[in-house]
């Protein structure tokens, strides 16, 4: 019988949608109102598309940094200069509407991740104990991957989120672990005691730093006989035809012997560029490689310039030239703690013609620590972006990074 009640139900669902597709309406008028590749959409396309999103923002400079707890307090992408300016990170738009999760691995994007290692060899955790090293048998772990992280504290300049797992090795070894993330945007000053320099007059810029810890909340200690973990960063940009990866490293001279460049096929000297202190690679999303750089050589800095969006990104990584480095290769290891520190990914199509990206990465790695019960482990990173006059931002990466774009540029 169709009586008052009902009648009243009726009207308020109507309401509800009404007011849902004027919220979803909104959203999309937001999009729209921003063209695709600046802060302002990627902002609004999360914030339609997740749960839980948070904004770190330098209201003086309008410098912003976004954030999402859904997937794992990773930074998403940041802005030098506002809504309409550059979004630095690249986001797999197709996968985080679907809200969908695959299986093996969900490359949903973000410009600095939390992940860990090692990812192949016998402490593996991302392959089961027995299963062979390929592609059908390689899962990432669900805490960096699909899981959702608590958010402990936010305020316009920092957050901190927080996570407990358990984690299995390929040995059998169990980590049971508590990780806590902490994203602090970085004002003027900061960023300059970092870099050791000045950011010059009318360069607009945007830095934030991660403090990123695992502690042993288990009843075994950690030991290298049966596998250690890594705190392991990347940061997937958005590339461009114009796109160079820059690393410089300690000069000697078998310094080629401790740069790895074969981890999906031999890398085309067309493409990598190793000189005798700092290497080029070219990352445009077109073909798919990765290197690697070892601590015996690296230095604490890498970077990258994009020609076409005139952006300079500088990452400051922290580097233990006696740590041990968990070995990622995707095989049993002779050495599994000669690892790299510094590495360098540039996304292309898979040999069925598929395509994650197009994205590239500088990604870096803290060393792999033996852990007694409630001890941890720290790890820090900064990223940052610069934009303005090309001649005052080649000075920068003179300083910086030692190499004038210049020469870059004609490689």
């Amino acid at each position: 019988m169709y009586d008052i009640k009902t009648k009243s139900f009726c009207v308020l669902l109507l309401l509800t949608c009404v007011s849902c597709n004027e919220a979803d309406n909104k959203t999309k008028t937001v999009e729209m109102n921003f063209e695709k590749g600046t802060y302002g959409y990627d902002a609004a396309f999360l914030k339609k598309n997740t749960q839980k999103v948070l904004e770190l923002q330098d209201d003086e400079r309008n410098s912003k940094v976004l954030l999402s707890a859904d997937y794992q307090g990773r930074v998403m992408t940041s802005t030098a200069a506002g809504d309409t300016s550059n979004s630095f990170g690249w986001m797999n738009y197709e996968l985080i509407a679907s809200r969908q999760k695959k299986e093996h691995f969900n490359p949903v994007g973000g410009e600095e991740r939390f992940w860990m290692g090692p990812e192949g060899g016998q402490y593996s955790i991302y392959f089961k104990k027995g299963d062979s090293f390929n592609i059908a048998h390689w899962y990432v772990p669900a805490v960096i991957d699909t899981s959702a992280y608590d958010v402990v504290h936010a305020d316009k300049s920092q957050a901190v989120f927080s996570k407990n797992a358990t984690i299995t090795n390929y040995s059998g070894t169990v980590f049971n672990l508590a990780i806590t993330r902490k994203i602090q945007l970085l004002d003027k000053n900061a960023i300059e005691q970092k870099l050791k320099t000045t950011i010059p007059a009318g360069i607009q810029f945007v830095a934030f730093e991660t403090d990123n810890q695992i502690k042993n909340t288990g009843t075994n200690e950690w030991n290298k006989q049966s596998g250690l973990l890594s705190i392991w960063l990347l940061g997937m940009m958005t590339p461009t035809e114009e796109t160079k990866v820059i690393i410089p490293f300690s000069p000697q001279h078998n310094a080629h012997s401790y740069i790895t460049d074969n981890y999906f096929g031999k890398i085309s000297p067309d493409r990598l560029l190793v000189k005798d202190s700092v290497l080029y690679f070219r990352c445009d999303g077109k073909s798919r490689g990765k290197i690697g750089v070892s601590p015996v050589i690296a230095k604490p800095i890498a970077g990258s310039f994009d020609f076409k969006k005139n952006a300079l990104t500088i990452i400051i990584p922290e580097v233990d030239k006696n740590g041990l480095y968990v070995n990622s290769k995707w095989e049993i290891q002779k050495e599994p703690y000669k690892g790299d520190v510094i590495n360098s990914y540039n996304d292309g199509p898979l040999q069925d013609g598929t395509q994650l990206g197009p994205f590239y990465e500088i990604e870096s790695s803290s060393p792999a620590k033996e852990l007694k019960l409630g001890e941890t482990q720290e790890y820090k990173q900064t990223t940052c972006h610069f934009q303005g006059d090309y001649n005052v931002l080649n000075e920068l990466a003179k300083q910086l990074l030692g190499v004038d774009l210049d020469e870059v540029k004609k490689w």
